[in-house]
């Protein structure tokens, strides 16, 4: 069972969507006990830093994704899932996120020609042997929705990066935690060929 934290900020229809496609059950929930049996964990998100990790703390699913983190549960953070598992943002000043990683959120810059929010298909370059792009070639293309982008501390744990102006930190792996600024959901064959690779 794959649990999908719902928090009032996720987009969790799509997410859903997609994993029943691939025949796996799925549940999105609030609920601690839930969250705390499932096999992996999911943790999507839309919207601003700052009224996400306010919406986490009101549930208290900051809480339970710590022991999500500390009982080695696979945990997949999508967009700003991915931004809510570092230390803050620029979008949202003082406010810190779950710390799980090292690494800060920041806006990306203005560049002529590109407009922002980065909307649309962008490909990938894989590296570090990412186990969520196995069986998928070298630059595949998926879906972006995002005006802000990771910059992580440790580039070992960066396992795709995608060019908008400034290099995007596209997706990363540390042990059981994995995360990416695409949204695999949205994002064809290759979305879901990702999202099985972490499913199984």
């Amino acid at each position: 069972m794959i649990a999908i934290i719902d928090y009032d900020a996720g987009n969790l229809k799509s997410v859903e969507k997609a994993l029943s496609a691939l025949s796996k059950e799925c549940v999105s929930t609030r609920d601690f006990r839930e969250i705390k049996k499932a096999d992996k964990v999911i943790l999507p998100g839309v919207g601003s830093f700052g009224n996400a990790m306010e919406q986490l703390k009101k549930y208290e699913l900051d809480k339970v994704l710590r022991e999500v983190w500390e009982l080695k549960i696979p945990l997949l953070g999508i967009c700003l899932g991915q931004h809510l598992l570092f230390e803050g943002s620029d979008e949202s000043s003082g406010i810190e996120g779950l710390n799980f990683l090292a690494g800060h959120i920041q806006k990306i810059p203005d560049t002529k020609g590109l407009k922002i929010p980065h909307i649309g298909w962008n490909s990938l370059c894989l590296q570090n042997n990412g186990k969520l792009f196995r069986g998928l070639q070298n630059n595949p293309y998926v879906y972006f929705v995002h005006s802000y982008y990771l910059k992580a501390d440790e580039e070992s744990i960066v396992t795709a990066t995608a060019e908008y102006g400034v290099t995007i930190h596209a997706a990363i792996e540390k042990e059981q935690l994995y995360a990416c600024q695409f949204h695999p959901e949205k994002s064809g064959a290759a979305g879901l060929q990702i999202l099985k690779n972490f499913a199984d």
